[in-house]
């Protein structure tokens, strides 16, 4: 029998990061769709990343967006986000939205244009100084879109050097973790398409570098589990960036086109030790929310992820491998099977409880009149978002 007491505990216990561009405006690549009551900069980002938390009270930690989310003093963001119970997370970096970058930052053939790059990623290292963020988040555009447009393998050279400058700058306390995407800008090649080339470059970096594994950054029909279990197996898994992938990176709500895999792949975190704090794995959230409301959004994905996670806790671990060891393949399926269509809606409610927040998140972030507070306050001013 499963140990319910032992699931609350590891319930409460969850983190997810939420990402500071989720409460931006933003859209397609054809157009950016204004929401009222945006925040116009980091700060009130925080204010409604606090009203996740508040709602849900597994979501502290806010990822920021270099220079999306620029401000003159990084300390005194740190200590606002402190003040709301939150915590600053990964500073992830864009070397993606200059001209300069037309033709890639960091493996771009210019130096003059790599400089400019990897200056950047120094600059978010500074960042990290002065937030205590231990993860700086890297995804990059890089690519090509032709044959023949440039060197495949020298476009990895000019990559490896610039992880290495940067990994050295990092402190002793802090990570580089990588982030792969099969295609999209470049189209052609991608100098990061996947977990194999994100590993090889993190390997040979030494233990301060790891993978992030994106759920909407894979081919079609990609075990995104199996990824997980190796990587989980060899130390290299950093972080997640969880969302939906009905056709290619959709940036939707998390779980949205795949429940049940994201089932299967909480499952293989509970399976291979990955929630344990020594890991230090990042369970974060990375979704922008173009016609839906923002914070229920969140808050919504949030929720998607803790049932993901009940129910993989849920799975009698001894009964599994007992038929595993059996080769009882329809009753080591039927395992999995029983957790996952276990509701787990009422343990939950039941959790929340426990904790002192409304059972149902999303009723209780209605009841507290945010939503009306910022559309009547935030008047005036530049919204936020990324741009198109």
């Amino acid at each position: 029998m499963t140990d319910l007491s032992a699931v609350k505990a590891a319930l409460k216990a969850q983190e997810i990061e939420t990402p500071s561009w989720g409460y931006g405006n933003s859209g397609t690549r054809f157009k950016v769709f204004a929401q009222e009551g945006v925040p116009r900069d980091p700060f009130e980002k925080l204010e409604d990343a606090a009203q996740v938390h508040a709602a849900t009270g597994v979501a502290p930690r806010v990822s920021l967006h270099i220079p999306w989310d620029t401000v003159d003093d990084y300390a005194a963001l740190a200590a606002f986000a402190a003040d709301r119970g939150l915590v600053l997370g990964a500073v992830n970096s864009n070397t993606f939205q200059d001209d300069d970058y037309r033709l890639g930052s960091v493996a771009h053939p210019d130096p003059k244009v790599r400089r400019k790059a990897v200056d950047h990623l120094l600059r978010c290292v500074d960042i990290m100084d002065a937030t205590g963020s231990r993860d700086l988040k890297l995804w990059f555009a890089d690519g090509t879109n032709y044959p023949g447009q440039d060197d495949i393998s020298g476009r990895q050279d000019r990559l490896a050097e610039a992880l290495d400058e940067v990994y050295a700058r990092l402190g002793e306390d802090q990570r580089m973790v990588l982030e792969y995407k099969l295609f999209e800008p470049a189209f052609y090649t991608t100098d990061v398409p996947d977990w194999g080339t994100s590993y090889a470059h993190c390997l040979r970096l030494g233990p301060k570098a790891k993978v992030v594994v994106d759920t909407g950054h894979h081919a079609p029909g990609t075990n995104i589990e199996f990824i997980v279990a190796f990587l989980l197996r060899e130390d290299k898994l950093g972080a997640f960036d969880f969302n939906s992938r009905f056709y290619a990176d959709d940036d939707l709500m998390a779980g949205a086109a795949d429940p049940f895999q994201l089932f299967r792949i909480l499952h293989e975190v509970v399976r291979n030790g990955g929630f344990a704090p020594e890991r230090g794995v990042a369970f974060m959230l990375d979704q922008c929310h173009n016609i839906e409301a923002k914070i229920p959004a969140v808050i919504r994905s949030v929720m998607n992820v803790q049932e993901a996670t009940a129910k993989a806790l849920l799975v009698d671990s001894a009964a599994l491998a007992a038929a595993q060891q059996a080769g009882d393949v329809l009753g080591a399926n039927a395992v999995l099977m029983d957790a996952y269509n276990t509701d787990v809606r009422p343990l939950l409610r039941e959790v929340r409880e426990e904790q002192g927040l409304n059972p149902d998140p999303v009723a209780g972030y209605a009841a507290s009149g945010w939503q009306q507070r910022i559309v009547a306050e935030r008047v005036g001013g530049a919204q936020a978002g990324w741009g198109a």
